[in-house]
């Protein structure tokens, strides 16, 4: 009878509460979109499985930036949070993989559309402000609320890390669900703020970017941005190094492990430990449906300062060099899904005679860049 006692004392069946199962719904919710939506898999998959087993109680599966250890036991989600989030590890980690399956060659070809990826963190700073003033946010949290407007999920968990940990699971869910959700989001945009002529627009051809050019990219890149901005050297530097480890020609197996397994392994692990911190008790309160608002508000505005950034360099081009503004709203971190999803909206918009997709890819790796910089400034000023 004791041992029975004993097993029912430990069982979680007996201390459940209506949060856990409020967040059982929101972790197979994300589940369901990722396999039956195929929204953003990799990320949601992980995220949603993380965050069911955060809400089992007894289980020891969640983490938190509070937690406080009580003995030699650390558990496992904990640990791979305070090895991987705490130290600022995974997130740099990820970026050295984007750097090694992105090509800057788009960007380097036009380096005008270097404007429109900056443009396009319009929304980072409106939805800080916006958090600050109108919802009462600190300025650490609405800084991390912002940068959910890049697009770019590594960076928003590398800045939320930092500034406001206790935010990290809405932030990240918020963030990982509107780049899902690109392809629903960016199209209404588009079209409200574009002509019929200007999306008919056929950008002319450029010249082909040299070997020396690529190689030198990445370096000059990192140095620069370092130089004046260190708070974003490591993610712009990490992101530099798989990016030179692409385009060298020699390192063509450390290229591969970086964009292959290297990230698979850490995108496992970092979606895991992100759904690890969405424990019912602290993640449902208004604070998040704020975030998710705030989140949707950066995305938008976002997506439109590309947009009508494109636009003003128009009213400055000469005739054969404007810019299909319709590239404009690829300018966020989104790679290359907000690329495809401006490829799609103009090539249905003019029956396939504009497919302006590698002109779309230059914004479009341009906004990592942004994004990466928006945090550094962030970091910068605040911490």
């Amino acid at each position: 009878m004791e041992v029975w006692e004993k097993l029912v004392n430990q069982a979680g069946i007996t201390s459940l509460v209506w949060q856990n199962g409020v967040m059982f719904m929101v972790g197979g919710t994300l589940i369901f979109l990722a396999i039956r939506k195929n929204f953003e898999p990799l990320l949601l998959i992980p995220i949603g499985f993380g965050a069911i087993m955060a809400n089992l109680p007894n289980a020891a599966m969640s983490a938190s930036s509070t937690w406080e250890q009580h003995g030699d036991h650390i558990p496992l989600l904990q640990l791979i949070y305070n090895s991987g989030i705490k130290t600022e590890l995974l997130p740099p980690i990820i970026f050295m993989g984007v750097g090694a399956l992105t090509d800057f060659r788009p960007l380097l070809a036009r380096p005008i559309v270097f404007l429109l990826g900056a443009a396009a963190q319009l929304g980072i700073f409106i939805a800080a402000l916006g958090g600050h003033y109108i919802f009462g946010f600190t300025e650490l949290e609405s800084a991390s609320i912002g940068i959910i407007g890049g697009a770019d999920g590594p960076t928003s968990i590398f800045l939320t890390a930092q500034l406001a940990p206790h935010l990290l699971g809405a932030v990240a869910v918020a963030a990982y669900s509107y780049m899902a959700l690109v392809p629903v989001i960016q199209p209404p945009i588009i079209r409200l703020l574009t002509t019929k002529e200007e999306r008919f627009i056929q950008m002319p051809q450029v010249k082909k970017v040299s070997k020396t050019a690529v190689v030198l990219f990445p370096i000059l890149t990192c140095m620069l941005t370092a130089l004046f901005i260190p708070a974003s050297a490591p993610l712009l530097g990490m992101l530099m190094f798989g990016n030179l480890l692409r385009e060298s020609g020699v390192t063509q197996r450390l290229s591969q492990t970086a964009g292959g397994q290297l990230i698979n392994i850490v995108t496992i692990f970092l979606g895991l430990v992100v759904g690890a911190t969405m424990e019912g008790i602290t993640f449902l309160r208004k604070e998040t449906l704020f975030i998710l608002l705030l989140g949707a508000v950066a995305f938008c505005f976002s997506t439109a300062g590309g947009l009508l950034f494109a636009k003003f360099l128009n009213l400055l081009l000469p005739e054969d060099k404007k810019i299909n503004p319709c590239i404009g709203a690829a300018g966020v971190s989104a790679v290359p899904m907000s690329a495809r999803v401006v490829q799609k909206f103009v090539s249905d918009e003019t029956d396939g005679k504009v497919n302006p997709l590698m002109d779309a890819m230059g914004p479009n790796v341009a906004g990592v860049i942004g994004s990466a910089v928006a945090a550094g400034v962030f970091l910068a000023l605040l911490k």
